[in-house]
């Protein structure tokens, strides 16, 4: 499986739609996932995946731009991080994609069947095989590094609610075996407050190159992850990455909790480091706060070379998730190199 930062030839998105998630929030719902769209397509062709019906109020949306191309599919809710096909590539550089079971993070959700279907569609529409695998797996419960590393939580895939005839050593062969990844490092924890996905690495932890990772490490004492994620930490801190590499550690200390109209429930938090990497570029949420400034700077640090993005997401963050959750790249096929 290539890393994030590997070439795209685009980024898939889905519409959302789902009252029953989003209730008073659709709208504004809507407008970010749009925002979001346009954000990514000044670097790579976005192809958004509306419901059937539902493709004009998504055109509509995300107005002029380009690079934003909707198309009609069945689908269920819009979180295509954790629903669309993972992509690999073989040694010749070919592109395949592994369709892993969805179960709606646990049977959150009904109906979750289009959701379980749709990377079968979407991969039959791009052309490209697909290897499917009866195990459940989200792509947000996992970041790769490319080189044969892979990094999730404990908390995420050993959740009964998941694979519960799986023992911990047959989730990790399935993930070698269809990933192509030599190397997991578990860490112990998500996000406390994660129970939507119950813990996906993708809202504390990210590789941001080879043997870089960028981590959630709340500065505040009173954060409910600051013990959890200092415990992540520490588990990144005495592991090697599948090339017997040590990891340098970025740490993200800002945090951000904010108010979003019409919730009765109080703050939210969203995750920087829920962010999605386009080709030259970085899409990051952010809550409208002064510490986002800071936090970007930080994420910008690990990313050099590509244009950081920061794009409202408080909404989204009501849903359960971030840009990254909403996002799934298509890599590239790589071409064979020229003979001399």
């Amino acid at each position: 499986m290539p890393a994030e930062w590997s070439e795209h030839e685009g980024c898939l998105m889905a519409w959302p739609v789902r009252e029953d998630l989003w209730g008073s929030v659709l709208d504004e719902v809507k407008e970010e996932y749009a925002n979001v769209a346009r954000a990514i397509a000044a670097f790579e062709p976005v192809t958004m995946v509306a419901p059937p019906g539902h493709g004009d109020d998504a055109r509509a949306h995300c107005g002029d731009a380009a690079d934003v191309t909707v198309i009609e599919l069945p689908v269920d809710d819009s979180w295509f991080r954790d629903s669309a096909p993972l992509f690999v590539l073989d040694d010749d550089g070919n592109r395949a994609g592994v369709d892993f079971r969805f179960n709606a993070w646990g049977r959150k959700h009904h109906p979750f069947d289009a959701d379980d279907r749709i990377s079968a569609l979407l991969l039959e529409r791009l052309g490209a095989d697909r290897h499917a695998s009866d195990m459940i797996l989200e792509g947000g419960a996992i970041t790769v590094d490319g080189e044969g590393t892979l990094i999730t939580t404990e908390q995420c895939l050993l959740h009964p609610n998941r694979n519960p005839g799986m023992t911990r050593d047959g989730i990790e062969a399935e993930l070698k075996a269809r990933l192509g990844v030599t190397k997991v490092i578990w860490l112990p924890y998500g996000g406390l407050l994660d129970t939507e996905t119950d813990g996906h690495v993708d809202g504390v932890c990210a590789f941001a190159a080879p043997g870089t990772v960028v981590v959630s490490l709340p500065s505040d004492p009173t954060h409910p992850d600051y013990a959890r994620m200092r415990a992540n930490r520490a588990v990144l801190e005495a592991s090697t990455d599948a090339r017997g590499r040590r990891l340098e550690i970025v740490d993200v200390p800002q945090t951000a909790f904010a108010d979003l109209a019409d919730l009765a429930d109080g703050e939210i938090e969203v995750s920087y480091l829920n962010y999605y990497v386009a080709n030259g570029g970085v899409v990051v949420p952010v809550a409208g706060l002064q510490q986002d400034e800071d936090a970007l700077a930080v994420i910008a640090s690990a990313h050099p070379g590509r244009k950081v993005v920061g794009v409202r997401a408080l909404a989204i963050a009501f849903g359960g998730g971030g840009v990254h959750c909403i996002t799934q790249q298509i890599p590239a096929p790589r071409r064979p190199a020229a003979a001399s």
